[in-house]
């Protein structure tokens, strides 16, 4: 349709001005909250532009949403303000058709958000955290301590006093073996365990059996039954944010049959797909609020669709904070704001003024 090509010339040299400044404003904020750290460490200029280059996926991801809602409020504020829009509903075009071009620019920028999130942001932020630690001189480590981990549907608990990410060891190791009603069979304690690529050998193991109705030990014999992957023991380091979302569901997972606290990581987890709404949401809200005002047009629209986003990013936060404490469940905490906020703005998109 020409006016949907016309609205679309009109929105996107606005939405590729926007999203340019707001990547080079987030870009140099964090430029700006590192470079004495980086000036005190004497980090090369080209080394500085690196790990700046590695961040630009991430500031695109954070600005493209409020770019989307500035072009849609701007452009549909201009039309308002230079009375085009006057002539396009006095020949019958409701509000809302005329707008379904944006609204499907919303809707495509939700679904290249969620690949773009999985496929670059992540593995890009990840090398621009792990230059910026090595040029600042500081540590990640996956070390865990005092880990209990149940695996095999809790008929094996492992016990360790330390896990050693970067030797695949763990020290102070205790195992419970018991059956699937929780009867006791056996308990093997040793100093260490090294990781062999298949199965964790135990240094000089002992077990504890009840026979004869008195718990004998004795030294155990080399075995390679206990297999749980030494990612098991080291997922408890890792965040669901940091992994693409196939990992962050198998993390969830390990998680789970660990006997581990998992809420938190599975309301991220679903986060990770109602987030990528996030542009549809804020562009639905903008539209709709186009057209409420007789004055200042512009001015008005910018401010109150700025308004809708910061109610439904505060909304996002508090769910999500009551999802990780347990008090809503983890699906609700990630996708209410999302099926809230999207009938409220087609509500609004379909009475407003025409």
């Amino acid at each position: 349709m020409i006016l949907d090509r016309y609205l679309l010339r009109q929105f996107f040299p606005v939405f590729v001005v926007a999203v340019s400044m707001f990547v080079m404003l987030l870009s140099l904020i964090d430029l700006f909250a590192n470079l004495w750290r980086y000036l005190n460490y004497e980090v090369p200029f080209k080394e500085i532009l690196r790990v700046c280059f590695y961040y630009l996926p991430k500031s695109f991801s954070y600005a493209m949403p409020i770019s989307l809602l500035f072009a849609a409020a701007y452009t549909l504020g201009d039309l308002y303000a230079r009375n085009e829009l006057t002539s396009i509903f006095s020949s019958g075009i409701p509000f809302w058709r005329f707008s379904i071009s944006l609204i499907a620019v919303g809707l495509l920028a939700s679904v290249f958000a969620f690949f773009f999130e999985d496929r670059v942001v992540v593995p890009t932020l990840r090398i621009k955290n792990d230059l910026s630690r090595l040029y600042l001189h500081q540590q990640r480590t996956e070390n865990n301590s005092d880990i209990v981990i149940k695996a095999r549907n809790g008929e094996v608990i492992y016990s360790v006093d330390y896990y050693d990410s970067v030797n695949d060891t763990l020290n102070g190791l205790s195992i419970v073996e018991q059956a699937a009603d929780g009867a006791f069979i056996a308990l093997i304690r040793a100093p260490q365990a090294t990781w062999t690529g298949e199965y964790w050998k135990l240094s000089n193991a002992m077990v504890y059996r009840r026979e004869e109705g008195l718990l004998r030990v004795r030294p155990l014999d080399d075995s390679d039954v206990y297999r749980e992957h030494p990612d098991t023991f080291r997922r408890n380091a890792v965040a669901v944010e940091d992994l693409p979302v196939r990992d962050a569901g198998d993390l969830v997972q390990d998680l789970r049959s660990a006997g581990l606290p998992f809420i938190g990581a599975l309301a991220e987890y679903y986060h990770r797909y109602s987030f990528s709404t996030v542009s549809l949401v804020i562009m639905i809200l903008s539209i709709s609020m186009g057209g409420r005002f007789r004055k200042n047009v512009l001015l008005m629209s910018l401010l109150t669709s700025l308004g809708a986003a910061v109610v439904f990013y505060v909304s996002e936060m508090i769910t999500m904070m009551m999802a990780k404490l347990g008090y809503i469940p983890p699906i609700v905490g990630a996708w209410f704001p999302v099926l809230v906020f999207i009938p409220v703005g087609i509500v609004m998109l379909v009475n407003a003024k025409t």
